[in-house]
């Protein structure tokens, strides 16, 4: 199920919200909490029973392996339930996320015909799989207390985060889902999340899926791109990865807290960042902290010496490109990113004496550039695409990208309110204006976190609100997934 869809505004959510504050209300705080696991399952499992018995079947299965380690005392058995744990989880991860792309390219490499499996891939399993690591692996060093089934349930399949994170951590969740005074509607919290949420739509149906139109006219027809066409198709690409993930995570972090939960943030404004280090510290940032604690300082982090210190870098990017997707493009996109912040590194001090605007123009750059290989369906068509930034051809944007924004309805009525002309003679004019108003936004407005949290809510604030709702309801004919689905 969708948070952008009518069967999730308007059945789903008013369902689980009624019945989990009713549930509380006449005293029944287990059944409050499995009636949230159920219907976090439901949400889940709503287009497909067989991702659901899979998510069941990993609940249950960390879930005893914790209970196994816990029941053994010395520090051997401890060490196999978590080798057990840690090879379960990345075992099945494996399974359905890379199998296929590992057998093909030993296929490719040594001329064989190993048969591929074609597995779909289940909804957020890398997400909740994540999350179940670093249970076991806290659990193993004694860093958290021992849940309940419900609570584990709970914290694993809440369904806010499920699907596209944030990746939280089970004393960032638990605590707040057993707080008394978190069981029963709190109403600055209410309006919080109505507000995070209402922006989060706008985000992702009023502008990403607008984007992805002329996205994927783009790379649809990248052999006819010149440079100019190539420039715009890269930047509506990070406009709608950025506003696709900056939607979701702002949906979540507003259903959160009408659940009186507040998620850990996950994304802080990221083209304000003045270099590559600086992104990754705003960008997916659960993500982020994941691979810190679990990857990075366990290898020994910056500790041991400048070389260690980034051979520990890029082997944590490489390690996030990876659990991006199964293909080469992710893996090149993450070792670039890796590149980009060790020479963060090399030359912070001299970066530092540049004028910080300056260095968030090259950042953006750096990471448009980047995206369109995160973009790409192979190596070939991403490495295209940037040879194409030398192609300057007729030096015309190429006219469908132009046409497919043109017709989209806000487009088309403002063509009707006075523009046609001005449309017909300048048809590349409207996406030009659209894409630059964007980039000013994610330049200088504040962001969802931090308008949620001043706690201003007058008139001029809930007419915001009512509009942005309204307007991407009326929006919601074309459902689409988050790209974040597919990793």
């Amino acid at each position: 199920m969708l948070f952008n869809s009518y069967i999730f505004v308007f059945l789903f959510f008013p369902l689980v919200v009624a019945g989990y504050y009713w549930l509380h209300h006449v005293k029944l705080e287990k059944t409050a909490l499995g009636y949230l696991i159920v219907m976090s399952m439901v949400f889940y499992g709503y287009n497909s029973v067989q991702y659901l018995a899979i998510l069941v079947v990993s609940i249950l299965v960390n879930y005893l392996l914790v209970k196994g380690m816990d029941r053994t005392r010395g520090l051997a058995g401890r060490r196999l339930f978590l080798m057990i744990g840690l090879l379960y989880n990345l075992g099945i991860l494996f399974y359905f996320k890379y199998y296929d792309f590992f057998i093909e390219n030993v296929n490719a490499v040594l001329k064989t015909d190993y048969r591929l499996l074609r597995l779909a891939l289940p909804l957020g399993i890398s997400f909740y799989t994540f999350q179940q690591l670093s249970y076991v692996i806290d659990s193993y060093r004694g860093d958290c207390e021992r849940y309940g089934l419900l609570e584990y349930a709970a914290y694993v399949c809440f369904f806010p985060q499920l699907i596209a994170g944030p990746i939280v951590y089970h004393d960032e969740l638990i605590p707040q889902l057993r707080a008394g005074e978190n069981h029963h509607i709190r109403y600055e919290n209410l309006c919080r999340g109505i507000y995070a949420f209402s922006l989060g739509m706008a985000k992702k149906v009023l502008v990403a899926d607008t984007l992805s139109k002329v996205v994927t006219v783009g790379y649809e027809n990248v052999d006819a791109l010149n440079s100019i066409s190539t420039i715009l198709v890269m930047i509506c690409y990070a406009m709608q990865i950025y506003f696709d993930f900056s939607g979701y995570c702002d949906m979540a972090y507003g259903i959160g807290f009408m659940f009186n939960v507040e998620l850990p943030v996950n994304f802080n404004s990221p083209y304000k960042a003045a270099s590559v280090r600086e992104f990754w510290d705003r960008w997916h940032m659960t993500l982020t902290r994941f691979f810190t604690k679990y990857v990075y300082i366990p290898l020994g982090g910056s500790r041991r010496g400048t070389v260690r210190t980034y051979g520990n870098t890029m082997i944590v990017f490489l390690v996030s490109g990876i659990w991006h997707g199964a293909n080469w493009t992710f893996i090149l996109w993450g070792i670039v990113n890796g590149l980009g912040n060790l020479y963060d590194r090399l030359f912070d001090r001299i970066l530092q004496k540049i004028p910080r605007m300056f260095r968030i123009v090259v950042t953006f750059c750096f990471c448009t550039v980047a995206w369109s290989m995160f973009r790409a369906e192979s190596v070939a068509q991403g490495l295209q695409m940037i040879g194409n930034l030398g192609v300057y051809g007729d030096g015309k944007l190429y006219g469908e990208i132009a046409d497919v924004f043109n017709q989209i309805i806000e487009v088309r009525l403002l063509g009707r309110l006075g523009l046609q002309p001005l449309i017909q003679t300048y048809p590349w004019f409207m996406l030009t204006v659209f894409v630059a108003l964007l980039l000013l936004a994610c330049l200088a407005l504040r962001n969802t976190q931090e308008k949620v949290n001043d706690g201003r809510y007058g008139t001029k604030r809930i007419l915001v609100i009512v509009g942005l709702l309204l307007w991407s309801i009326l929006s919601l004919s074309e459902v689409s997934e988050f790209l974040y689905f597919n990793f």
